[in-house]
């Protein structure tokens, strides 16, 4: 995993070297621009508007415009300077409990991987004490520019830093609230029951596919090898709720029999599985 950067922990008066990794990968199918009427590639061009002359990306800086129209230039190395307490550390400010924090507030995380020996003892120091007090740490850091807020969680064995959006940064959510709706103790149950129904112990153990991501790959096989392109499922038509608790009913029973069926799959693959391992073992012992 590539790093990103190398910042150090402050803990109080400990502090922990650390490299920044990502913790994410992106899967995404991407596509590049095309002129449609020849399929040639489109590129981007940067044009210097007082040269009126193509420049390359490595003649390409920042600059911050004034209201009359004037550019200051500001480099990176600047940037990376300012005289900050944050601009090469992630200062711990504070401590609380994981299920206090709002999950809307939380952002992309990033591995936090310590540097060295020397890094070690106070790291697992620190990830133990989050472990043991079921808190995170709520720090301060700058990154891509700019000074965020951050939060410190642990992960199986590493420390995750997560980036935070600051309070002003999220709306009210009183914009979406929809208008005074009735329902009965009876309802609420039923939904109650298909939570329950629908309930799995963690996303590891769910099997989760990124359908989209499947469809696509699909398709562009389909055009590529000159194949009948799949069809299009259609979405069922929404229709006039009558009976909510019904409707419930129904969803709770169809659920049940997804999740047997799903099971039933599971137990069939199980079989295969333990074969093709036996085999594999099995090879590799003829193989010493």
């Amino acid at each position: 995993m590539p790093a990103i950067r190398s910042l150090a922990i402050s803990f109080g008066l400990v502090t922990v070297p650390v490299v920044v990794v990502t913790a994410t990968e992106n899967h995404n199918v991407n596509f590049r621009r095309i002129h449609l009427p020849d399929n040639g590639r489109v590129r981007n061009r940067y044009i210097c508007e007082a040269e009126n002359r193509e420049v390359t990306y490595q003649e390409i800086g920042h600059g911050y415009e004034m209201p009359d129209g004037r550019i200051i230039p500001i480099t990176d190395e600047e940037l990376e300077n300012l005289p900050l307490p944050t601009a090469k550390a992630i200062e711990l400010v504070a401590f609380m409990p994981t299920a206090s924090i709002d999950p809307i507030r939380i952002g992309r995380g990033y591995y936090l991987q310590p540097q060295g020996e020397v890094a070690a003892r106070p790291y697992v120091l620190l990830r133990k004490a989050l472990e043991r007090r079921s808190k995170v740490g709520v720090a301060r850091f700058a990154l891509s520019g700019r000074e965020r807020l951050g939060l410190l969680r642990v992960r199986g064995d590493a420390i995750v830093l997560h980036s935070m959006h600051w309070p002003d940064e999220i709306r009210d959510p009183s914009v979406v609230v929809p208008p005074p709706a009735k329902v009965t103790d009876e309802e609420i149950d039923g939904a109650m029951a298909l939570v329950d129904t629908m309930a799995i112990d963690s996303l590891e153990v769910a099997e989760f596919r990124d359908t989209y991501t499947d469809a696509l790959n699909e398709f562009i096989a389909a055009k590529r090898e000159h194949r009948e392109l799949p069809e299009v499922p259609q979405p069922t038509e929404p229709g006039q709720l009558v009976d909510l608790m019904a409707t419930l009913r129904e969803s709770v029973a169809k659920v049940q029999v997804a999740r047997g069926e799903a099971a039933e799959a599971r137990a069939k693959k199980q079989p295969a599985k333990k074969a093709k391992a036996k085999k594999a073992l099995g090879d590799r012992s003829r193989s010493v």
